[in-house]
Parts: structure tokens; sequence; C-alpha cells
């Protein structure tokens, strides 16, 4: 299979350096205008990812592999995969240098700047991606370049957030982050990203609390987080001038805003069970799953989000596509473009609905009861889960929900 190694049991091993196609966009505007003199190109970010992945999922399809446990933990271990979450950071840095000086020139339209503005705010959008996976590790560096990946975006809270707060409330109505049923993408956006805030603050107080700590330790992972995009954005206002502020803050809002898309689009309208009173453990039919190969790789296995939430311990390479999981009809980057279009054309022109993933089922093994779905996202559609809810799995270095919120009261 293209890509595998001699001896390697992951078939994508040598695809993943394509996922530093990503940050690398914001290293390739001046260079295709220079050559080409289409001025489009300072919008290389929206194209690639609103148009150019779509298509590619489009034409390559699904991934059709998944790691066997056996293999679990050799591709855990192996440090060649997480060189690729490192090396994203310094991409993503001098891309945003290198945009600044040019913001502070006068040899581009501003409309032009502007293009550049959105290429940088899909970059700085996808580096939360990357944050997301080195922030769910237990090591202390990648938790710090965690949340200096955040810095560009200036979203520091949402390493707090996403992993005490998310993964304990996914698809219940106390999660901010999981879209209602029949909610509208532009109402959604104000709720989850100013709930979001709140429950980060009040999370990140209360472990202080407990802790002895004040608010202004120097302890408090948010602070930590915020203090990095000062010292970034004052860097560059001080190197390149007040100019440059409107551009920043734009970026910075485009990468906030394509998070929130993606968090619509993973969860949309699913809602765990309730028996007895207590919100049923989180499992795989509690995200929505997509395995197109293209997304899967620029966005290091994002949307295998179903075991990700099962197992949040699991680093991006060891991911599985779950047949208990509701399947989107296309891949996230698609949906993302899905999800911009308002309801009532959603709805008349939206893709059709939600399918259950069908696969060989390993020896031994028998295929999990399928979730009854109707159509998905862009539909406005829900998934009812079956009555019994498997649980996460957890194997030596694997957190599963409770332990991964347990490691940041560190």
């Amino acid at each position: 299979m293209v890509g595998k190694r001699s001896g390697s049991p992951d078939p994508k091993r040598h695809l993943w350096v394509l996922g530093l196609i990503a940050p690398g966009a914001a290293l390739l505007p001046s260079q295709l205008v220079l050559r080409t003199d289409a001025e489009v190109f300072w919008w290389i970010g929206p194209i690639l990812v609103l148009i150019v992945i779509p298509v590619l999922d489009w034409v390559i399809g699904e991934d059709g592999s998944n790691p066997r446990d056996e293999d679990y933990e050799l591709l855990s271990n192996d440090r060649y995969y997480r060189w690729y979450t490192y090396l994203f950071l310094p991409i993503q840095m001098v891309g945003l240098w290198i945009a600044a000086w040019m913001w502070a020139g006068d040899d581009l339209s501003v409309v032009d700047k502007l293009g550049l503005a959105a290429t940088l705010g899909f970059v700085s959008g996808i580096g939360i991606n990357a944050a997301h996976e080195l922030g769910h590790r237990v090591e202390s560096l990648e938790r710090w370049l965690s949340k200096i990946a955040l810095a560009q975006s200036a979203y520091g809270h949402f390493f707090v957030e996403h992993n005490r707060g998310h993964h304990a409330r996914v698809a219940t109505p106390e999660d901010p982050a999981s879209a209602r049923m029949g909610e509208a993408l532009w109402e959604f956006l104000p709720r989850s990203v100013i709930g979001g805030f709140r429950s980060a603050i009040a999370l990140e107080g209360e472990r202080l609390h407990r802790k002895g700590k004040r608010w202004w330790s120097y302890q408090n992972h948010i602070l930590q987080a915020w203090s990095m995009t000062a010292v970034l954005f004052g860097s560059l206002l001080l190197a390149y001038g007040p100019a440059i502020l409107p551009y920043l803050l734009l970026q910075a809002a485009i990468g906030a805003a394509l998070l929130e898309t993606v968090n619509y689009v993973e969860h949309y309208g699913l809602l765990r069970r309730r028996p007895n009173g207590n919100w049923a453990r989180c499992s795989p039919r509690d995200s929505w799953n997509s395995d197109r190969l293209v997304t899967n790789i620029f966005l290091f296995h994002l949307q295998r989000h179903s075991d990700h939430h099962a197992n949040p311990g699991r680093r991006y390479q060891t991911l599985r596509t779950s047949e208990e999981a509701p399947q989107l009809p296309a891949g996230y980057a698609t949906m993302i473009v899905l999800a911009l279009i308002p309801p009532p054309v959603a709805l008349r022109h939206g893709p059709p609905p939600a399918r259950p993933l069908r696969r060989r089922c390993p020896p031994g093994q028998h295929p999990a009861p399928q979730a009854r779905t109707h159509p998905g996202p862009a539909h406005g559609g829900r998934l009812i889960a079956p009555t019994s809810l498997s649980k996460g799995s957890s194997r030596p270095g694997e957190a599963d929900d409770d332990r991964s919120v347990q490691q940041y009261d560190a």
C-alpha cells in the first residue's frame, strides 16, 4: 500500500509528512503569486481547506486501514510520529512572522492583505488541532508545546476547557461545544465561544482553589497560554508596528471560528443517554466520524473522533475507525463547507443521510449493533444511540476519560 515501509504496521507511515502542508500554506502565497502573477493565491488557505481537500476526499475516498491491537504499543511509542506535530509549530511561527512583515509593507493591496490574513487564520485553526493532539499527552514538554501552538489563535483557554470540560461533558446539554439538534452554526458559534471561555475560567479557578493557589498563580494554565499570545503578538507589534494589529486579530478570529465549526460538525445533535439520572459513559456513538483519507492525513486522524473520545489517551497514529460510530457522508473539510450554508439551503441541497460504516470484522469479533441514524449535521439531523453503550478501553500509557481529566490537575 502507498506509503508503507517494509516492516511497518502503518500503511500511511510516509504520508504523514503531508500534514505539514497545512502550516506550510503560510509560506506559499508570496512564492505562488510571484511565479504565477495570480493574486488569488493570497487566499491559498481557504482554497486548500474548502475546495482542494474536499475534492481530493471525494476523488481518493476512504482510508480503509486500522491499526491492529498487537501493533498498538509499537505505534504509540514510535517517536517518528511525534516529530510531525513538533515540526508544525516552527513552520507555523515562521509563516506568521513572514505574513506580519508583508502586512506592514505597502506592496500588497488591502484585499491581498485580507487574503493573507485568511490564509494565516486557516493555518491558525489547523494549529489548534496540533495543539489538541499535543494537549492530550501526559508529557510536560508536549503540554507546553500545545500552549505555544495556541498562541497564534489567542485561544489558550482551549487547553483547559477541551481537556477538562468538553471531554467530561461531551454530548450533553452542559457542553457548550456540542451542537444541539436543529441549532444553526451561526447560533452555535457565540454559545460555544462564550460558554467555553466561561467554563475554562471556572474549571481552572476550581483546580487552583483545590491546590491552595490564587488565580494569578504562575501555575495557572490559562494565564500561561495567554502570556504566550501576549509575548508573540507584542513581539510582532514591536517589530512591525501597530498597522498589523487588525490582520493579527482577524487571523486569530478566523482560526477560532474554524475550530468551533469543526466542533459543530463533530457532535451535532448527539445526546448521551441518562439512565438512573446519570449520563452514560462516553462511547464511540457520541461523536460523528469520517474516514476520508486526505482529511485524515491533514488533520492527524481528527476524523476518527469517536475513538478519540472513547480513548483520549491514544496518539493520533493509533486511532481507529469504529463500527459503533455514526458516519458522516463526507470528510470534515466538506462538512465545514456544508455547515456554512444557511439551514434552509443546507436542508434542500445537503448530502445524503449519514450511513453506518461497513467493514469486515477481524476473526473472532462480531459487529457492534448499529446506531439508528437520521440525516447528519448539514441537514439538522440526529443520531439515536442503541441502548447498550460500550466502555472505552485503556492500555498501559493510555488514559480513559476519567484519567484524561485527572492528569490536568497536576
